[in-house]
């Protein structure tokens, strides 16, 4: 018998709002001191009432309005009960029976529904074993995303969750960083729609194939063997370092969270938050981004996806574009204009990239402005500079932000007098070479070439020096 994988998927996201949920305790995730972030309303004192956190609210509106979904007329909010030590209230603010956002897809894979929730606070143990709890996590505006059990892979799991993050930042509404928490991937997997296994709190994509895999491998061979008792609702985690899951505990029912609509928050229209001015305010997704770069720009589907991962990248690139086309000959034809943009492709996710990388900057950061990137890949594709001369000069501007047109005038390519001069003493130097190229070997004609280049300091037109040395030499 065939088994074949069921996967849904759970995905919370910490959302970017200046307060947190119900309260205006800053929601500050890069905050390194502990219980410093909190209040009487996020520490569940008795008699504090919550005041719901508007931007959060518009936030998961907007998420929903991204990927398709129907926004509830009216919504509420609930309580989900549970004693942890990470939960100061005894609760959660959850929603229910009434999510803010039902239905959508993404990346063909059906969404059930997206919820808004507060966060819990999070746990740590000290050099002694003793645990810690610290709630400046606690309370803040938690977004929760469930699937359809739509996935019948790892590799189509990691692909909706990247999406997903994609999106999140195209609407700026999460940075979404695994590594930081700010985004939390639970996978639900069965086998032929069999008993369904909960592996929770995977923080990379990494971690999200891997669980994947391991837990259709553990399942599929507990069935092969006859052994599929063994497989009980529960819920388990990831061990990264032996690749497995692990059993964490029994699986709750949603009956044992005795949910219940919050007294203290009454149910509410969403009709405030004028849906249709949302819905035309939203930006250019990923999806028709893709769509566009290969159609405006002739990008290959790589060179594509390595721009729309990152939102800030892609639009370097759309100015830098825009910039070098006001430089370029109006009556270029397509395919110079075409190689003009793959050429500032290259030298933008290459040597700028590299540099950046090097130095530890994001995009947002570097000195090189889009319009001097623009600049300089222009000068090259006219022959002003070499190759060499454009790296160098990038090396300069990443440092100082200083202006390529300057660069560019301190260096421009050297000729006559200069260049004749400097091939007669190359030619002086290398009697060796000079024979050899008399003899018919073609390869010292480039050694000589390149002795010359050293000489200019990589200023020469390797163009113009092969016919001036076979002058020089007679031939």
């Amino acid at each position: 018998m065939e088994y074949k994988p069921t996967i849904g998927l759970e995905i919370h996201a910490e959302l970017k709002t200046k307060t947190k949920m119900f309260c205006d305790s800053p929601n500050n995730p890069d905050e390194a001191h502990p219980n410093v972030n909190v209040c009487p309303i996020c520490m569940g004192h008795p008699g504090c009432l919550p005041v719901m956190n508007k931007k959060a609210i518009e936030s998961v509106i907007r998420v929903g309005l991204a990927l398709g979904g129907k926004i509830a007329p009216i919504t509420k909010f609930d309580r989900k009960n549970y004693f942890y030590p990470d939960l100061p209230k005894g609760y959660q603010i959850s929603q229910y029976d009434k999510p803010l956002v039902s239905g959508g897809s993404l990346v063909g894979v059906r969404i059930t529904r997206v919820h808004l929730e507060e966060d819990t606070g999070t746990l740590g143990h000290d050099s002694e074993g003793k645990s810690l709890v610290d709630y400046n996590r606690a309370g803040v505006p938690l977004m929760e995303l469930v699937t359809e059990p739509d996935i019948t892979s790892a590799e189509q799991a990691v692909a909706f969750g990247k999406e997903l993050q994609r999106i999140l930042r195209y609407l700026g509404v999460s940075d979404a960083n695994m590594e930081k928490g700010e985004m939390r991937v639970e996978v639900n997997i069965s086998m032929n729609m069999g008993t369904k296994i909960e592996v929770k709190n995977i923080n990379s994509f990494k971690a999200v194939e891997g669980a994947v895999a391991a837990e259709i491998k553990r399942q599929t061979e507990l069935l092969l063997k006859g052994e599929g008792d063994k497989i009980k609702q529960e819920t388990r985690g990831w061990d990264d370092v032996k690749k497995t899951t692990f059993s964490q505990r029994s699986k709750e029912s949603a009956h044992e969270y005795r949910y219940f609509p919050d007294p203290d928050l009454p149910p509410f229209s969403t009709d405030q938050f004028e849906i249709e001015k949302l819905r035309a305010e939203l930006p250019e997704l990923p999806e028709a981004k893709r769509d566009r770069f290969k159609t405006e720009y002739g990008l290959a589907e790589s060179q594509v996806e390595l721009l729309v991962d990152e939102e800030d990248l892609a639009n370097y690139y759309e100015e830098a574009v825009s910039e070098l086309k006001e430089k370029m000959d109006s009556t270029g034809s397509p395919q110079g204009r075409n190689a003009d943009v793959g050429l500032l492709y290259n030298y933008l996710t290459s040597d700028l990239k590299g540099l950046m990388k090097e130095d530890g900057v994001s995009i947002g950061e570097c000195k090189v402005v889009p319009e001097h990137l623009a600049h300089l890949v222009s000068l090259l594709q006219a022959g002003k500079i070499t190759s060499r001369q454009a790296k160098e000069m990038l090396s300069v501007m990443f440092k100082t932000g200083a202006d390529v047109e300057e660069l560019a005038s301190k260096n421009e390519s050297v000729g006559g007098d200069v260049l004749r001069k400097a091939a007669e003493e190359a030619i002086a130097e290398n009697p060796n070479a000079v024979a050899d190229y008399k003899k018919g070997k073609e390869a010292s004609l480039q050694f000589l070439v390149g002795q010359v280049m050293k000489k200019t300091k990589g200023a020469a037109k390797p163009a113009e020096l092969q016919p001036l040395l076979k002058e020089l030499l007679g031939k």
